[in-house]
């Protein structure tokens, strides 16, 4: 219930509720919904442009970084890369075609050395550090999940381990809102979310018309508590929280 910490020793059915930036223009709703339902999540940072001109790592979002990492439902944080880097194919000399929706390479095809994919890493890390005075978790989340064997080897060798999320936890919000709304979403969860799924939805995303946070947020944490889910952050999580500890 509203009010009540919940967390994954609560009970047997947790369930694991992130986000990935966007434009940011439903953050402060999100966060608003996460302290009302003391609901812990985990955010993956990349350097995105946000709906008032800015980015979502600069000095405009710092405090809101900064109170989301104080926060004592004790979310976590993970890197979503910088520039948003796609992942488009291994390369044979051991680098990767990438295709980046932000920064001075927006939209077109560039290659990454794994040393490179790794500083793109590491880079949101560096400024969730310089806001927040907290140390990021070395776990990350791969711009649209697309991954390879070999990026992700090429990642854990400078220490990040990759985040995805389960297919009944795909919630949708980047979804085109005419063909997918709001009602339809937030049933379609309800019906397909299992004990131990990693959710994902986003801070803000471009092409969606109608705002799916707090429309579907706000009652679909209070219909998976109703069905005796229970959330916690990845810090609970039995793969990643070795990661986390401490951090």
């Amino acid at each position: 219930m509203a009010g009540q910490s919940v967390g994954a020793a609560a009970c047997d059915k947790p369930v694991y509720l992130s986000f990935d930036t966007g434009h940011m223009g439903v953050a402060p709703l999100i966060a608003q919904v996460l302290r009302d339902e003391a609901v812990p999540a985990t955010f993956f940072l990349a350097n995105e442009r946000t709906k008032t001109g800015g980015w979502s790592l600069d000095a405009q979002w710092a405090p809101w970084w900064r109170e989301l990492a104080a926060s004592p439902l004790r979310h976590a944080f993970g890197s979503h890369t910088w520039d948003h880097h796609t992942w488009l194919a291994d390369r044979v000399d051991g680098g990767f075609d990438t295709r980046p929706s932000m920064g001075p390479a927006a939209g077109q095809r560039q290659v990454l050395t794994a040393a490179a994919y790794c500083a793109e890493l590491q880079r949101p890390a560096e400024r969730f550090q310089a806001m927040t005075g907290r140390v990021m978790a070395p776990l990350f989340r791969a711009p649209g999940g697309k991954t390879s064997p070999a990026l992700l080897k090429a990642a854990q060798a400078c220490g990040w381990q990759h985040v995805g999320w389960a297919p009944a936890g795909f919630l949708g919000d980047e979804l085109p809102s005419d063909k997918y709304p709001n009602d339809a979403l937030l049933a379609k969860a309800l019906a397909g979310i299992r004990a131990g799924d990693i959710l994902v939805a986003h801070l803000g995303i471009w092409s969606r018309q109608d705002p799916w946070a707090p429309a579907v947020l706000q009652p679909l944490v209070t219909g998976l508590k109703a069905r005796g889910f229970c959330f916690a952050s990845l810090r609970e999580h039995p793969v990643y929280r070795s990661a986390l500890a401490g951090r």
